[in-house]
């Protein structure tokens, strides 16, 4: 929409009576409520007496009654008894039962010393699997055949789940423990050959299949080229 010209002399009068008809509409509109308007400027109502406290107080006062009633139902239920369905109620002794290393099947307490604990030892268990010995005593022994390096580099070969009682990062949730998954367990047993992949990622490309992939030419007379 294009700007008004407001140097065009009708647009000029257009505006000054505009301007004016809203200012008689607004004095009109003050007269109406005169009385309202001073009544609400002045303040004169009757003081009621409430002050600053008077407000804060209020809610306060009002549940205290809350209080008191709970005070009363809350020193009731305390004395009772509790209702106990079982003869044993679980506590902290019995959280290691079923629940350990050893109980569900991760490791051994022979391998690792650590894992024979008692139930009432809440020490946190081992993170990693205890390390071959064979392959500690490369950090012992002379740079650069051995070292850290080498060592890592060794540990690297070795699956997660074979360094680690469990997943301690979540790059590890995938493929973690793979061998106990369906798909290892029921490998098939004849191999797969990707005719179709080796050909196309082949430098020459697609080629046709080799005679003797054809079909044997059905006995009878045959036409000569």
């Amino acid at each position: 929409m294009p700007l008004i010209d407001i140097t065009n002399p009708y647009i000029i009068k257009f505006l000054v009576e505009s301007y004016e008809k809203t200012s008689k509409l607004r004095l009109r509109w003050n007269l109406h409520h005169q009385e309202q308007l001073q009544q609400a400027a002045t303040l004169n109502r009757e003081e009621k007496g409430i002050t600053d406290i008077d407000v804060i107080r209020a809610p306060m006062e009002g549940g205290l009654a809350a209080i008191t009633r709970d005070h009363v139902s809350s020193g009731y239920n305390r004395r009772r008894t509790p209702i106990r369905d079982t003869k044993t109620v679980p506590g902290i002794s019995s959280m290691r039962k079923g629940h350990s290393i050893v109980d569900i099947g991760l490791g051994d307490s022979k391998d690792e010393p650590k894992l024979a604990r008692p139930d009432t030892d809440f020490s946190p268990d081992p993170i990693m699997r205890p390390v071959d010995p064979k392959l500690t005593e490369i950090l012992y022994k002379d740079i650069p055949v051995y070292g850290r390096e080498v060592y890592l580099r060794h540990r690297n070969h070795i699956n997660p789940e074979d360094k680690y009682y469990f997943a301690e990062t979540s790059y590890w949730d995938y493929g973690w423990r793979l061998k106990d998954s369906f798909f290892r367990k029921n490998q098939p047993q004849c191999g797969r050959v990707w005719k179709l992949t080796k050909s196309i990622r082949s430098r020459t490309g697609p080629q046709p299949d080799p005679a003797h992939y054809k079909d044997s030419d059905m006995p009878g007379p045959t036409k000569c080229t």
